[in-house]
């Protein structure tokens, strides 16, 4: 369904915080930073920025971020300047979890009185935010698994679909890692068809924020 482009950020803050699942997503993302501040160096200060994935690991790609180097001001900067995105992270994920919890009408959802599975799996391809993340997961995967089948050197190739697909990613790598070292096509295997369904997950919630963002106002 062709998706309007005009964005409409009130839409985006209502879908962040008028429902349940939203609000109850915040809270843990705020919870996580609680955790951040008051354990930096556990493995739990990663929190936020797994809760806010795959978004918050975008700045992975740059030259810059929260650990940027030379001292005073660029810190300090570097670090508000984050801190602003996992804050906008937070928001879009939030409101696409909005998106999902509210029910599907005619003015946004373009077959209603179709099976809600077929619905449901259709925002992730009939919008173009989603085919975009899609195309995305597709091109990460295929990357990982050229570098671990004919390339000689696979190196850190798995980190390219495993930074896409964030957070359910993780569970792959989890899942896989037993089969790896007794089959290590059967962990290759596993891992790519739990980055697969984790990017589907992520385009179904990108495909239905899209829809209720982009599309015409509705009452939800």
């Amino acid at each position: 369904m062709p998706i309007s482009a005009r964005f409409r950020p009130r839409r985006l803050l209502a879908l962040a915080t008028d429902s349940l699942p939203a609000r109850a997503y915040l809270g843990l993302v705020a919870l996580g930073v609680v955790v951040l501040f008051l354990a930096p160096d556990s493995p739990y200060a990663m929190a936020p920025a797994l809760l806010t994935a795959p978004l918050s690991f975008l700045p992975v790609v740059l030259p810059f971020g929260a650990g940027t180097a030379g001292g005073g001001a660029a810190e300090v900067a570097a670090a508000v300047l984050y801190g602003g995105w996992l804050l906008l992270c937070a928001l879009v994920n939030a409101a696409a979890f909005g998106a999902l919890a509210r029910r599907p009408d005619r003015a946004t959802d373009r077959a209603p009185a179709a099976r809600p599975r077929r619905t449901l799996l259709a925002a992730a391809v009939d919008n173009w935010p989603a085919r975009a993340y899609v195309a995305v997961v597709a091109a990460a995967l295929g990357t990982f698994l050229y570098a671990v089948l004919l390339s000689p050197d696979p190196g850190f190739a798995g980190i390219w679909p495993l930074i896409a697909a964030a957070p359910l990613s993780f569970l792959a790598v989890a899942v896989s890692a037993p089969a790896e070292y007794s089959l290590p096509w059967l962990g290759t295997l596993v891992f790519s068809v739990g980055v697969a369904l984790a990017g589907l997950v992520n385009a179904v919630l990108i495909g239905r924020l899209a829809r209720r963002i982009g599309g015409p106002p509705s009452r939800g």
